[in-house]
């Protein structure tokens, strides 16, 4: 187990002697060594002191504390960051430098437009009958990836309204994968309104718990991005990670749907938002568990390379941000 999963009301979550322990009324407590624990995801409403959130921050486990209605205002509770403070102090060095920092976006966004593609043109090899459309797709990610790097539109705002273009058509194509009866005509959230934006937000918040968690281990702080501003309340460079990891989501989300056996009978509506019910939940954390290790192998393996970068010394910055986005 590296996730553990809440999702009952009424359960007090303890820690006793190394474990956790897990209280249901009428129930015999069960057990789970701190061990084998990498992020504690509460769903539902569930019972806990100060002392499991420190013992849980101490061992670098996150805690994610998902709002039912709205599975983007998570709660995140984690460790404080390294002792080496000169790693931060660099990460911050960067986040001044304007030349770090348009590197770094355009590779970004050139790996985010890359990914999009690669899904597209893999979803077409599956649905035949899509081809024309995903291929139409794919092609405008690719003359997007084109104009980024021969650096027509030299401004942070032109590369965006570029962005914004080439995700525009992403997602078009991107949702006839779905059945009609889905509803899902596009990104939405807060609150997500079909069941796919739901598995969409969902994915993308559980991934972005994760990038912080992997963060702060790391020493650096997960505030400061380099794409992604500083923001009020808003884990930047986790965001920064994030975007090399949301094609991934997409392609879970379409498996779920495709493959995993959730339909739309597994979620319901109320006052025009649409909720995961506890059966659907099941399947898709289940799913989550399986994907977590590559996730995180992933978000590590860039992380490094980012500490490597920042404290190698300046003139290493612009081949980091190149390797650190694709990698």
């Amino acid at each position: 187990m590296a996730t553990l999963f809440l999702d009952r009301k009424g359960l007090r979550l303890e820690e006793e002697c190394g474990a956790l322990v897990l209280r249901a009324p009428g129930e015999a407590p069960r057990r789970v060594p701190l061990t084998l624990v990498e992020r504690v995801v509460i769903h539902a409403r569930t019972v806990l002191d100060s002392a499991v959130l420190s013992r849980l921050a101490a061992r670098g486990v996150v805690c994610v504390v998902l709002n039912p209605r709205h599975a983007e205002r998570a709660a995140l509770v984690s460790g404080g960051g390294g002792p080496d403070a000169a790693r931060r102090l660099r990460q911050y060095q960067a986040a001044t430098d304007r030349a770090w920092r348009e590197r770094w976006a355009r590779r970004l966004l050139d790996c985010k437009l890359a990914g999009q593609r690669r899904l597209l043109l893999e979803a077409a090899e599956a649905r035949g009958a899509l081809a024309y459309e995903l291929h139409k797709a794919a092609a405008a990610l690719e003359r997007a990836r084109v104009k980024l790097r021969e650096g027509r539109g030299a401004t942070p705002a032109e590369w965006m309204g570029t962005e914004g273009a080439a995700a525009n058509a992403y997602f078009q194509a991107y949702q006839q994968l779905f059945a009609p009866a889905l509803g899902f005509q596009g990104r939405n959230r807060r609150p997500p309104r079909d069941p796919v934006n739901v598995c969409l937000s969902l994915g993308y918040t559980l991934a972005h718990a994760e990038a912080v968690r992997v963060i702060v281990a790391a020493g650096l702080d997960p505030y400061i991005g380099f794409f992604h501003q500083p923001a009020h309340g808003r884990e930047s460079l986790a965001c920064d990670l994030v975007e090399l990891e949301r094609t991934a989501t997409d392609a879970w989300v379409w498996d779920l749907f495709r493959q995993r056996g959730l339909r739309a009978e597994h979620f319901h509506r109320h006052e025009g938002a649409c909720r995961l019910g506890k059966a659907g939940r099941r399947l898709v954390y289940e799913a989550w568990e399986e994907r977590a290790a590559g996730l995180t192998r992933r978000l590590r393996r860039r992380t490094r390379w980012l500490v490597r970068t920042l404290t190698g010394g300046a003139g290493e910055g612009a081949a980091a941000a190149d390797e650190i986005a694709v990698s």
